[in-house]
């Protein structure tokens, strides 16, 4: 007899939408476990068009990072362009729209890195990092309030990005440190005996 490596999901006993907005959608779960055990957890359920949030590569050494107004700190943070996948877009495409929205520039080359949740026990929110590489100047339009502040850092000097007081977004540090090792890892050559 085998047992299973993960424990049975809890059953919905119920499932209410407590408040709305714009942006967010909180959402009631009242949940029965297999021990018996009941629970009710409150979520915030995230876009079901996805989000994608850009590692732009100006040159292989380099990043770019933007600087935006953070509601959240009610201050301006040093991150990576993000934003949401609109109806009818892939990742791909949206990631390229919104480094032309956020930064100025295009990519020839852009591929998936990773996904990242923030906070699973409370948001129902994954994020798309991918990796932008051949960059060309070209800018759209987009949502943002004021323009955004574009800065170019060296990807190995994530110690010293992390020591600032102003760049601290989890997904951001670990979409850099996930892209730095991707990009070693690429560069290491390949010796025959």
């Amino acid at each position: 007899m085998t047992e299973s490596r993960w424990p049975q999901k809890p059953e919905v006993l119920e499932r209410r939408s407590v408040a709305r907005s714009r942006l967010f959608h909180v959402e009631s779960l009242d949940l029965r476990f297999s021990n018996g055990a009941e629970r009710t957890f409150e979520r915030l359920t995230g876009s079901d068009q996805g989000a994608v949030m850009i590692v732009a590569m100006p040159d292989p050494e380099h990043v770019l990072l933007i600087r935006e107004y953070a509601a959240g700190f009610e201050d301006y943070v040093l991150t990576l362009p993000k934003g949401l996948v609109d109806p009818g877009e892939d990742i791909v495409t949206a990631a390229n729209r919104e480094l032309m929205e956020e930064c100025g520039f295009g990519a020839n080359r852009i591929e998936p890195l990773v996904e990242l949740s923030l906070a699973p026990n409370y948001m129902r929110h994954r994020m798309q990092v991918l990796l932008a590489s051949d960059l060309y100047p070209r800018r759209l339009p987009g949502d943002e309030p004021e323009p955004l502040i574009v800065e170019t850092h060296a990807i190995e000097e994530l110690p010293a990005l992390l020591a600032r007081d102003d760049f601290h977004e989890a997904r951001a540090i670990a979409a850099l440190y996930i892209a730095r090792d991707r990009l070693r890892s690429e560069q290491v050559p390949t010796r025959f005996w």
